[in-house]
């Protein structure tokens, strides 16, 4: 084959990557979007349900009196340990950390890592505050003196809880926005 007639066989390599990171249009880019969604979903479920006890059930029960609140907060704080709601609380936490790292070198990382943060402080909160006070509920005591250790501080923390993890929900929502609008 002459010169004029043959063709290059030279290829083009992209340009390499951040180390450690996910690009977009790529399975693993795809993959880390996708795991940013189930947290942000997570998320969003765990801030529901705070608000769902900050603006009804919290203040339903305060019209009640100190055996019925007692009650009916020792049913909930059984009930809501189960599968169903341990998969948000637990997976909030988990998979906005997982895509803040894999989307570490990425275009609203920041997003990311602000909902990731929030959702990890909710999740202390929760652990360090409300479940005490949970556990302090199961204990025998007069209706009365359970309820009166219980429900303020109860309530205050959940308040924080609740505003934490919409601000959580509100970054990822963000951190969402940016990386899916990437080219």
């Amino acid at each position: 084959m002459s010169e004029e007639t043959s063709t290059p066989t030279h290829t083009t390599t992209p340009p390499p990557r951040a180390r450690g990171t996910a690009g977009t249009g790529t399975r693993a880019g795809t993959a880390a979007g996708g795991v940013l969604l189930a947290g942000t979903v997570a998320a969003g479920l765990v801030a529901g349900t705070y608000y769902a006890f900050a603006c009804a059930v919290m203040p339903a029960l305060a019209r009640g009196d100190d055996r019925t609140y007692v009650e009916v907060m020792r049913a909930v704080n059984d009930v809501i340990q189960n599968p169903v709601f341990f998969t948000a609380f637990f997976g909030a936490p988990l998979l906005t950390g997982v895509s803040a790292w894999r989307l570490r070198g990425t275009e609203g990382r920041g997003w990311i890592w602000a909902g990731f943060l929030a959702c990890a402080l909710a999740f202390l909160v929760t652990v360090a505050c409300n479940v005490p006070l949970n556990d302090a509920l199961t204990r025998p005591g007069a209706p009365h003196t359970l309820r009166e250790r219980f429900e303020d501080p109860w309530v205050a923390w959940n308040a924080v809880r609740t505003v934490v993890s919409t601000v959580a929900v509100g970054c990822l929502g963000r951190g969402l926005w940016v990386v899916g609008r990437r080219p």
